[in-house]
Formats: structure tokens, sequence, C-alpha cells
């Protein structure tokens, strides 16, 4: 081996066995904090949406096209609506880690501020979900004895579809049915699932169906212009949401859904709660920050109901807010994600607090490896002078040529010691001082 070569490797061992020590104390340091912070999320994630035709499963492809491109897997799994998406979060062995939610949907608590449930999260309000209420015309014709219906007392008698179990609208409308005191005996009230009370609906056989979903819904869509359905015109829009704060009156804008049409032909007024996304207590945080950032994405702009940047929304959360929903609310997207890829970004975003303070750390303690370094590699040279003190001292109480042997055999040694250029003069030093020995040597043999 070349001896260039040679002292850099020796100079590269003995920096590395000097600084080791310190260098094993970061990474421990590191590696508890990774472990305890979790800075990587789960590459895969399970959100429960609603209905195969509905908004909900709309979104829920959306959400995880967006999130499939921060490397996360969205897995969908399809329910009968927000009250059975509600009861797989509230199960620990359903897998759900995410849910869209409808507002006031909770069968145990219709209605009711929920922010004392401790297991579950809110992320914001995200859409209107208007309540739909389809009707035909010759159902009213028939049953009422007019083209149109504007009140909810006109359905006594009515075969109606409030919906499978599962969905939210059941525990809404006999909220509706109460505040109107309908007595529900008076209706004949189906719960059959969305897309076969659709097809039965169409035939006939029901006189009415509701659902809530935004209007993305391919059925909204359809039954908006399909002749001889009737929308249910919500004529005390602005009483409801008084009476029930889960509720808001909206608008559907004339000719929204077909401007060449004209459809609908006049405004038509609604009552919509809102839709959001409940999460589980446990979820990372990062995924957290991604489903906002979603949320901005898909719900953001202008809709039928809304104006661009309305939604998503922290107003009207029933459940307490999640930390890091708070912060995207508070702040948008974090700084560094908008320049560097999710991982990365996440990683220093989480982990820069515990970084500097190891940092901070390190840096006292530091200070003692050049001192160590220098100490280790002087050591090589002054650990001979010992014995070439021992020589001088033992010159003419010992045989000259023992001496000279001993002095020779030091000098060999001592050729084969490598240090870093930085250091030869303590090696040069340590190799003159064998000469003045071997000369006092020498002047003690010519005296004799």
């Amino acid at each position: 081996m070349p001896q260039a070569l040679r002292n850099t490797l020796l100079s590269f061992r003995d920096l590395l066995a000097t600084a080791g020590p310190f260098v094993l104390i970061a990474a421990v340091l590191l590696g508890v904090a990774y472990w305890v912070l979790d800075p990587t999320p789960p590459k895969r994630v399970v959100l429960a949406t609603g209905v195969e035709q509905g908004a909900y499963a709309e979104f829920g492809r959306r959400y995880a096209a967006f999130l499939k491109g921060h490397g996360i897997t969205v897995e969908l799994r399809n329910t009968q609506g927000a009250a059975e998406n509600l009861q797989l979060l509230r199960d620990e062995n359903s897998g759900v880690d995410i849910a869209f939610v409808q507002g006031g949907a909770d069968a145990e608590r219709p209605g009711e501020p929920v922010e004392d449930e401790e297991d579950l999260m809110s992320l914001g309000s995200l859409f209107y979900e208007p309540v739909w209420l389809f009707y035909r015309e010759d159902s009213a014709q028939r049953l009422v004895k007019a083209p149109l219906v504007n009140s909810l007392s006109q359905l006594q008698g009515w075969k109606i579809n409030i919906g499978a179990p599962g969905s939210g609208v059941p525990n809404l409308m006999a909220r509706l049915f109460e505040a109107n005191r309908i007595d529900p005996s008076t209706l004949t009230l189906l719960r059959k699932p969305q897309t076969p009370a659709v097809v039965d609906f169409l035939e006939g056989e029901i006189d009415a169906i509701v659902f809530a979903s935004a209007p993305e819904s391919v059925m909204v869509q359809m039954l908006l212009q399909t002749p001889g359905i009737k929308l249910f015109d919500v004529a005390q829009a602005d009483a409801y949401s008084r009476r029930f704060p889960f509720l808001s009156a909206v608008t559907l804008p004339r000719g929204v859904v077909d401007l060449a049409g004209d459809v609908p032909p006049a405004d038509v007024r609604l009552i919509a709660p809102t839709a959001t996304l409940v999460a589980r207590e446990g979820t990372h945080p990062a995924l957290i920050q991604l489903f906002m950032q979603a949320a901005q994405s898909v719900h953001g702009g202008a809709g039928w109901f809304q104006h661009k940047g309305d939604f998503p929304t922290a107003r009207g959360a029933e459940r307490k807010l999640a930390a890091e929903a708070q912060r995207f609310y508070r702040a948008g997207p974090p700084f560094l994600q908008r320049y560097l890829p999710f991982w990365l970004a996440n990683l220093i975003d989480r982990m820069w607090v515990v970084l500097v303070s190891i940092v901070a750390i390190l840096i006292p303690l530091g200070r003692v490896v050049p001192p160590l370094y220098q100490f280790r590699i002087r050591s090589r040279v002054f650990r001979w002078y010992g014995q070439l003190r021992a020589l001088e001292n033992a010159a003419g109480q010992r045989p000259v040529e023992e001496l000279s042997r001993e002095l020779d055999d030091i000098e060999a040694r001592v050729e084969n010691v490598s240090i870093p250029l930085s250091y030869a003069d303590e090696l040069y030093s340590l190799r003159s001082h064998i000469d003045m020995v071997r000369r006092k040597l020498n002047g003690v043999t010519g005296e004799a």
C-alpha cells in the first residue's frame, strides 16, 4: 500500500475512533426521536364513502387519486351512508380510519353537538349536502290534486323511500316529520338502497324519494332532468335552518343544471346539512394534512351552492377539530411542502425541533473531539519518551552494548509510526532525541 494512502487511512481511523462515540450518541438520540414522533405516515388508509353512485363515492375516488400522487394508497369502502360510516369509525375492528359523515346523521344523538366524543375528530366542513326530495308529478295530481307540493304535511298518505338503514337520511327525516307534527304511521316509509329505489320511483311504484347528497351525485343529475319528476321547494328553508343548527338554507339557482334548457325553471329553496370528514383520534397527523390538502383541491372551487373558497372550513363542525386541521386552516399547507417532495418535507417538518435539540446537546460535547484526536495522535510519539528516558538514566549502570541494542530497537519501531503530516514535527523531534541519546551513549563508551 502506498505510504500516502496508508497515512490517510490511519488518520481516518483515528478520527473515526475519536468522534465515533459522539456519532453513535447522535444516532441513538435520533433513532429514539424517530420512534417516539413516528414522522412517516402509513402507506395505506381506509376511507368509508357511501353508495356506489353517490357523491361520497365520487369524492372518495378524487381523494384516492390525490393521495396516490404522494405515495399513499386509499382503500375506498362503500357503505349505505353517514350513519354506517360512524358505526365503522366507532368499531375498532372495522379497519376504517376516516369517513365522510353527514351533519346531524348521528343516530345516537341526532343534531346535537358531539365535541366531547374523544375517539373521533373532525377535519371540518367540506360541502353542502342538500336534502333532495323528488316526487312524481302524477302522484301529486292524484294525491293532493295539484301539480306541485309546497309543504311536508301534504305528503301524508304517500309512499316515500327515505333511504337504506345506515344512511343519515332516515334520522334526519324523522326529525323533520316530528317538527311538522306528521305521524309516521300516515306515511308508507320504505328503506330501500338508493339505486333500486330510484328504479322503482321511475317506474311509478314509489311516489317520492329522499336522499341527501352533493349535486355531483349521478342520481341527482339524472333526476333533475327527468320529465315528470319534480323537486320539492322548501319554502320554509330559513325556518328549518333556525330550528336545526346542523342545517343551512341554500338555493338551487335557476338554470344552473342546464342553462340552455332552463333547468330548473325557477330558483329552488333547499335545506342542507354539511358533509364533514371524521377521523379516528390516532390517525397520523401527516395523513390529516394530506386529506386537508385534498379537501381544498376537491371542494375549494365554486359550485352550485357555494362560492370559490367557501370550503373546506372549520365552521359548522359538530366534533372537536383535529390539531393538524386547525393548523391547516390557520396557515395553509406547510411551507416546505410547497417546494419539496411530501416525504422529505414531512420528515423535516416533524423532526426539526428534535434535530435542533440534538445539535444543541452535541455542540458542547463536540468541543472535546479535537483535543481527544490530538491526544490520540501525539500519544503515539510521546509514549516512546518514557523508554528513551529510562535508557538515558541507565547509561553507566548497564552495559553500553545492551543499551545500544535497545535504542536501535526503539528507533526501528519509531520508523514504523505513522501520523498525519500536521503532526510530523513531533515525530522528527523524537528521532532527533533518539540521536541525542545515542551520542550520549557513544560518549560514555569513549570515556570507557
